[in-house]
This record gives C-alpha cells, sequence and structure tokens, in this order.
C-alpha cells in the first residue's frame, strides 16, 4: 500500500461518484483542486470511497496509470461501494458488476441511472476478490453484470458465469453473452443478413501481419477481399488508439514499425460517405431490442470520434444532428428495424451499444458491438439543448427496463 492509501479506515466519506463526477469535469469544474482536498482526506484517514473517487478524478484528468493505482487500492480496501442518490423512495435496488479498469471497462450504469429512483451498489471483482454470494451482497432484486469483454477479462467473466448459476433474481446481460463480443467474434453472427453490412474481422499475429507487409505472405489468405485499403487496429484497443487505414502493404510495414503490439485486428475498409463527401457515426442503444439514439457525429475523415468530429464548433453538424435524433423513431430505427432485430435476437443481451454507418445502398454499417460504450447527457445544454429530451428517454428505458424484468420475475414466481 503507498502513502496515499495507507490511513484508509472505516469512517464512511460519502462517494461522490462517477456520474456526478463527470458532470462537474464537463460543467469546468476545478478538478485539480478537488484532487488535491481527495488526497488530503484519505491521508487523514477518509474511508475508500474517497480513494475510488480520487481514481476518477486522477483519470478524468489525464493521469491513467496512477488513477488505476488509487483504484486497486480502493478496492483492496472495500468491494462494494454505493452510488449516493436523492430519492427518499426507493423503486428498486440493483448490484452491478464491475471489473477493476479505465472508463471503458465497464458499462456507464452509474450514468444510465444517475437520477432515477434506484439503489445502486457497485461490486467490483477481480482475480483476488470474486464475486461475493448473493446472500453476502446488499440486498438487491436485479444483479446487472457491467464488465466489458477484453482479453484481459474473459477469465473474470468466466468466474463470474459460474459463480451466478442459480442467482436467486434476474441477470440482465449474462457474461457468457458478453464474452462473445470480441470485434472478430461479434460479427461472425451478423454477416449473412442482408440488412447488415458488417465486414469480416480477423484476428493476426504480429509475425503473420509483418510476413504480409513484406509480400511474404498474401493478404487475401487471411481476408477475403484480399485488397487494400484495410482497417488495422491492436486488440483491446478502443477510442481509435492504434486504428489506422492501410492503403498498401508499404503503408502496412510503416504501421507496425510504429505499434509494437503483438496481435492485430484487420478488416476491409467500407468507404461510407455521404454524397456531400462527409462521414457520418451513429451512436445507438438497444434495450431490450429497442433502438435509441445517443448521438450522430459528422466529419470529413472516415475515422470519427465525437470529440474530433468538430461537432462544437460546426452549427450546420449540430443542425443536423438534432434533426437526425428528433426523427430517429420514425426514420433511422424505421430503416433500420429489421438489422437492429437481428442485432437484438443473434447478440442476446438486454442492453447493448452500437457505432454504426450507413451504406451508399442502404445497409446498416456496423463498426463495433459492445456493452460498455459511453453515453451520458453531459453536453453544454447550451450548444446541445436538443440532446436532453432522446438522453432522458433512452435513461428512463433503461430504468423501465430494470423494473419490469425485475416485475416479470416476480410474477412468475407467483405462479
Amino acid at each position: 500500500m503507498n502513502a496515499i492509501g495507507s490511513s484508509i479506515n472505516a469512517n464512511k466519506t460519502p462517494l461522490i461518484g462517477f456520474a456526478k463526477l463527470m458532470r462537474m469535469a464537463f460543467s469546468g469544474v476545478d478538478l485539480a483542486s478537488l484532487g488535491t482536498q481527495l488526497i488530503e482526506e484519505v491521508q487523514a484517514g477518509a474511508s475508500a470511497n474517497s480513494l475510488m473517487d480520487l481514481a476518477i478524478v486522477l483519470q478524468i484528468r489525464g493521469n491513467r496509470d496512477l488513477g488505476l493505482r488509487s483504484q486497486s487500492e480502493a478496492i483492496a480496501h472495500q468491494q462494494i461501494y454505493t452510488q449516493p442518490t436523492s430519492h427518499a423512495a426507493i423503486t428498486l435496488r440493483v448490484c452491478a458488476v464491475l471489473s477493476a479498469g479505465d472508463f471503458m471497462a465497464n458499462t456507464p450504469i452509474e450514468i444510465l441511472l444517475e437520477d432515477a429512483d434506484i439503489l445502486l451498489h457497485l461490486v467490483y471483482v477481480t482475480e483476488d476478490r470474486p464475486l461475493p454470494a448473493a446472500e453476502e451482497l446488499p440486498k438487491h432484486e436485479v444483479l446487472f453484470v457491467a464488465i466489458a469483454q477484453s482479453d484481459q477479462n474473459m477469465a473474470l467473466l468466466q468466474a463470474v458465469s459460474a459463480a451466478i448459476t442459480g442467482w436467486p433474481c434476474p441477470v440482465i446481460n449474462l457474461p457468457d453473452r458478453i464474452a462473445l463480443l470480441s470485434r472478430n467474434q461479434a460479427g461472425v453472427g451478423l454477416q449473412d443478413s442482408p440488412s447488415i453490412s458488417m465486414p469480416n474481422t480477423v484476428r493476426i499475429d504480429r509475425l503473420v501481419l509483418e510476413k504480409i507487409a513484406h509480400q511474404a505472405l498474401d493478404l487475401q489468405q487471411y481476408l477475403a477481399s484480399g485488397v487494400y485499403p484495410i482497417i488495422v487496429r491492436p486488440v483491446d484497443s478502443h477510442a481509435g488508439h492504434g486504428l489506422d487505414k492501410i492503403d498498401d502493404a508499404v503503408a502496412l510495414a510503416q504501421y507496425l514499425q510504429t505499434h509494437a503490439n503483438s496481435e492485430f485486428y484487420i478488416s476491409r475498409f467500407i468507404d461510407y460517405r455521404g454524397q456531400d463527401g462527409l462521414f457520418r457515426k451513429y451512436r445507438i442503444v438497444l434495450i431490450e431490442g429497442r433502438p435509441f439514439i445517443c448521438h450522430l457525429a459528422i466529419s470529413e475523415n472516415w475515422m470519427i470520434h465525437y470529440l474530433n468530429a468538430g461537432m462544437a464548433e460546426n452549427a450546420e453538424k449540430r443542425a443536423e444532428e438534432a434533426a437526425a435524433m428528433a426523427t430517429f423513431d420514425t426514420d433511422f430505427a424505421t430503416r433500420h428495424a429489421q438489422a437492429f432485430s437481428v442485432i437484438n435476437e443473434r447478440i442476446g443481451l438486454n442492453y447493448l451499444g452500437i457505432d454504426c454507418g450507413e451504406t451508399a445502398d442502404g445497409q446498416l454499417l456496423i463498426f463495433e458491438v459492445d456493452s460498455c460504450m459511453m453515453v451520458h447527457a453531459f453536453d453544454s445544454v447550451e450548444l446541445f439543448p436538443y440532446k436532453q429530451l432522446p438522453m432522458n428517454k433512452l435513461f428512463n428505458a433503461f430504468r423501465d427496463m430494470l423494473l419490469n424484468i425485475k416485475n416479470k420475475t416476480a410474477i412468475s414466481h407467483e405462479n
């Protein structure tokens, strides 16, 4: 234990929590000052809640490694954290199972339930701290598995899957289904649907990729199209880290010179720009199969992330996003209803995120399906007033899903 966490004791300093800290960051609150305050609280003997809050603040401010170390110390002291709620009357109690890690490591359930009348307990599981038995956890009517799919988490997902056998209440987002969301597995069951375009993704060893780059092996042996351009990214990378479009073998060799990873995903590049030359990427959430829009990013560049698309700086892009959100149910969701139905049926998760676009011939172009995509309503209300209604609609649907599943189970037990 380092000096920061060495004096943790049972004094229950209230948890601020991930959702509130993220909202503070988006609102321009000085988190550096708060971080200093949290360090002082921890050193003075505050509870692990302060150390967990400090871990979040450090990550928000870009100090990921120290933040993860602080998080690890917090979990070593305390496995279960309770999100604060302003509601006096609690409608439902939920335990969410999380893994240690950064903001991409778990479903952002704290944000999804930020203002809900639901009491949320966060249960961190690690190799050394397995999921406690149901009777050892705080009282709950629903268990939600929030752990993301990754190579690192596969053993954890398997352990949780074994632990929840016979769980006395409903379990949402089964870990054995989450485990199938790797980039090369998720698309296997979707590629034969005429309503969906999801290029085959191949997991490939570095040595093999080097041979392809030096033309000692034929690309077609590993990727059916066998032609450039291709998309390359390291295994377990997110948010565009290490992602690149490779136009030929020379470019592939140059890419490998700057990326030391041992394994990569490769797939065919599909040019999905619209007639105006712009690329559009939608973030959609499926809640029990029903699609909800989170955002539409519009960019001149094929590799789109909302923060690099220039949405805040461009009123025309925001106007298009506003229109897309306002008409989503009758336009985009209707056009791709068959695709969303197929995804829901074959992926088999109650809650799922989808990053997607549209091909020139009208198919839903899937970039990624994942249970842990970041969704929120923290953007400036002045710049993005149109986001509040659709995001609140999503949050309410998530709450209703939890209640409905709990109530259905209660009725079935009565019968």
